[in-house]
């Protein structure tokens, strides 16, 4: 049975976040990423665009967890869709935080009806020991991948009939649409709402045109479209890969690699000296990213534990 843990950890406080927490909760996982990882993988950018959807409501999805001078060092967000993300600083680790927060994530999921709740750690790293002490089970794995400084994704001319070009606004259905439906194929979710997808695309903070390119069929349908962003979270400018897709009846075509292509050189036009991605398991796409030349960066367990 899943209970409501105790109002707090001994010597902290807590309380539900707001959007005027989120440079502090960037700081908060940069500093565990530093640490477990030796580089950080996330933006401040990432986590207002996803707090920012409609359809989320951070005080009731969120806690922070803070020392007596007020400083947050521990967080959790139930995302829904059987996911959450959390953090606790390495200075603070050792002190119940985790374990608290768990709890939290674990009585909030399941007053909204998740039977199942779960969230990606580094394999081996301090929350991967944490959750399979919890009884978590690894659900899949996922990798980042880079491409090593220097190199790029060889471009792949289109067949007869496409075209690639930079994405509008008239385009934004048709991406979502493409883009959804794709990753629908092995996510077992429901659809997300189209307003939450502009917010997280075309409403994230800095948003450039370039960020969305995309192919276009021969009738002139959107077909394939790749979401990347320039970022520098403290290891030099690198385009990220946010999201990737083609349309099940126009694979095998190489529009995919002409995408990712295609994100990679406007990354470095602006800048970038490498890029990335992350996949996981779910996808068979591992070998595909290999084959173009990235090399797995870092790999994370996405750990998760049936509720009720």
């Amino acid at each position: 049975m899943t209970t409501t843990p105790d109002p707090a950890p001994d010597g902290f406080t807590t309380r539900p976040l707001t959007m005027a927490d989120a440079h502090a909760v960037y700081e908060l996982y940069a500093a565990q990423q530093q640490h477990d990882l030796g580089q950080v993988e996330i933006d401040e950018e990432d986590i207002v665009a996803e707090w920012q959807r409609p359809s989320y409501d951070v005080p009731a999805c969120t806690v922070g967890v803070f020392d007596a001078d007020g400083r947050i060092v521990g967080d959790a967000e139930y995302l829904r869709h059987e996911r959450y993300d959390a953090a606790v600083h390495p200075d603070f680790r050792g002190r119940g935080i985790g374990t608290w927060l768990a709890a939290w994530v674990r009585a909030t999921a399941a007053r909204a009806g998740e039977r199942i709740i779960g969230m990606p750690v580094p394999e081996g790293s301090a929350g991967d020991k944490l959750l399979e002490a919890l009884g978590y089970h690894v659900r899949w794995t996922s990798w980042v991948l880079r491409l090593p400084p220097g190199r790029t994704i060889e471009e792949r001319p289109l067949p007869a009939g496409y075209a690639l070009r930079v994405a509008t606004e008239a385009d934004q259905e048709q991406v979502w649409h493409t883009i959804e439906d794709a990753f629908l194929e092995w996510s077992k979710r429901e659809k997300q709402p189209f307003e939450d997808f502009l917010a997280e695309v075309w409403g994230r903070p800095g948003f450039e045109q370039w960020n969305v390119q995309v192919v276009a069929g021969p009738d002139g349908a959107v077909v394939g479209a790749v979401f990347a962003v320039n970022s520098d979270p403290g290891q030099g400018l690198e385009t990220f890969v946010s999201r990737v897709a083609v349309n099940r009846e126009h694979r095998n075509l190489g529009l995919a690699q002409a995408l990712l292509a295609a994100a990679f050189a406007a990354g470095r036009e602006r800048g970038a000296r490498t890029g990335s991605l992350s996949t996981d398991s779910r996808t068979g796409a591992l070998s595909l990213y290999e084959k173009v030349g990235m090399e797995p960066s870092s790999v994370w367990l996405h750990r998760a534990i049936k509720l009720g």
